[in-house]
């Protein structure tokens, strides 16, 4: 080894070096400090005894034993302040939008998740602007929710939506593996919008080391932290793709010769996950709402990483791409928001809950009905007139275009009753028909 400046010692001595990996004996290092090799950011993730084993993010292609190797004493850090406002940054917190650096108060990634005693029961209504979620599956502040969707689903459409629409104080978002032309519409549509300012984003495009994306969530959640926490406001965390951060931690595992669990992930995958969600939490002043897509392979939900995230989460919402409108939905049979019942009714007009659950039960008929019409058998004049009303209240409702205020939702929803149905074919409380039921339809 030699020294290169005070208190900086330089190792030039590597024992071992995978493709993601390198292995050297060393003295006073802690885990997840951050290192130069041969001048790439390395984090370390494993001690043993004296052989600490780093993590290089770009890979180790090129690199030496006699490489130089420079610890940096601290863990990935962030430094937060009000200049994130408005800004585009890479896995390592620096800028690609061509600002100027950071400034502020550095803070580390990757802590603990807010005591619990400072958590309190989710109680304020997050709009999304989307009418399959804000009617069907409403969330809440401080909620964790998953979009479910298959890869050639426009989830970043629905996404950058949610970030137009959302009435969240603030909005992080956390790109991992996006395209080029993704990033490029998501700056595109937050600029044209005029809500940059508004929005903070970190960004991995697949130009990008994949192992990069490990540190995406955390600096995500750090900046979100520092503004539900230090400046009180409603925050939206929008992490998209976490099978993509599935695939970098099974990258990771399986070149540390880790032994693989169901679908080739690491053993560690459930806690991995929930280090990420459970940073959602409602505060007294301020909360921390996380929406997440995860991408499912050919619509597989027993995968891992779905299932291990079905666990964790609060519900989840599946888009779906619906023939008969030639639309993608908010599909209300396999979409679920645990903890909608807290706001319905309560945060909404008092007809949401029964509208709602109308809504989807006239849906299911007009899916039986359809059942029957396949199967050869004869339709009667009721399932005729729900297979009508589906289609209306797909196109009108359930797309992921339709983005309108939730009493709209509502009167969408009553103006496709009228259309379709009588009054008593609806089963809704009598005091709400004669208060809402369109005069004409």
């Amino acid at each position: 080894m030699k020294q290169a400046q005070a208190f900086t010692t330089v190792y030039t001595k590597i024992e071992r070096i995978t493709k993601a990996t390198c292995s050297l004996r060393a003295q006073g290092i802690s885990n997840e400090e951050m290192a130069l090799i041969a001048g790439r950011p390395a984090q370390v993730v494993k001690i043993e005894g004296d052989l600490v084993t780093l993590q290089v993010f770009a890979g180790t292609q090129g690199i030496g034993t006699a490489a130089d190797v420079m610890f940096l004493g601290e863990p990935p850090s962030l430094r937060v302040g009000t200049d994130l406002f408005g800004r585009f940054f890479n896995a390592f917190g620096q800028p690609i939008d061509g600002g100027p650096q950071l400034e502020g108060e550095m803070r580390f990634i990757g802590g603990p998740s807010v005591n619990p005693t400072r958590r309190e029961q989710p109680s304020r209504l997050i709009t999304t602007g989307i009418a399959g979620i804000d009617l069907n599956n409403s969330l809440v502040s401080g909620q964790k929710i998953p979009f479910f969707a298959d890869p050639e689903q426009p989830y970043n459409e629905v996404m950058a939506t949610v970030a137009l629409r959302s009435g969240a104080d603030r909005i992080v978002l956390g790109g991992m593996g996006l395209s080029n032309d993704d990033y490029l519409y998501y700056r595109r549509i937050f600029e044209d919008a005029g809500v940059l300012e508004k929005i903070t984003s970190f960004i991995n495009t697949t130009d990008d080391p994949p192992v990069e994306r490990l540190l995406i969530p955390e600096m995500v959640l750090t900046a979100a932290e520092y503004f539900a926490l230090d400046l009180k406001q409603d925050v939206l965390v929008l992490l998209t793709d976490m099978t993509l951060y599935g695939d970098a931690l099974a990258i990771v595992s399986n070149r540390m010769d880790q032994i693989p669990s169901k679908d080739s992930m690491p053993g560690s995958l459930y806690s991995d996950l929930a280090k990420i969600y459970e940073k959602a939490a409602q505060f007294k002043d301020g909360s921390i709402t996380i929406i997440a897509v995860t991408t499912l392979s050919g619509g597989d939900i027993t995968h891992a990483i779905p299932d291990n995230t079905g666990y964790i989460t609060e519900g989840q919402l599946f888009l779906r791409r619906d023939t008969q409108i030639s639309k993608t939905i908010v599909d209300p049979f396999r979409s679920l928001s645990r903890l909608k019942q807290l706001v319905i009714g309560k945060k909404t007009r008092e007809d949401h809950h029964q509208v709602m659950n109308t809504g989807v039960r006239l849906y299911s008929d007009a899916a039986n009905a359809r059942t029957k019409q396949e199967n050869g058998f004869d339709l009667t004049d009721y399932d005729r007139r729900t297979i009508a009303y589906a289609l209306d209240y797909a196109r009108e409702l359930l797309a992921i275009d339709v983005n309108i205020s939730i009493d709209e939702m509502l009167d969408t929803a009553w103006r496709l009753f009228a259309r379709h149905f009588k009054k008593e074919e609806v089963s809704i409380k009598r005091e709400l028909i004669d208060k809402y039921w369109p005069e004409t339809e």
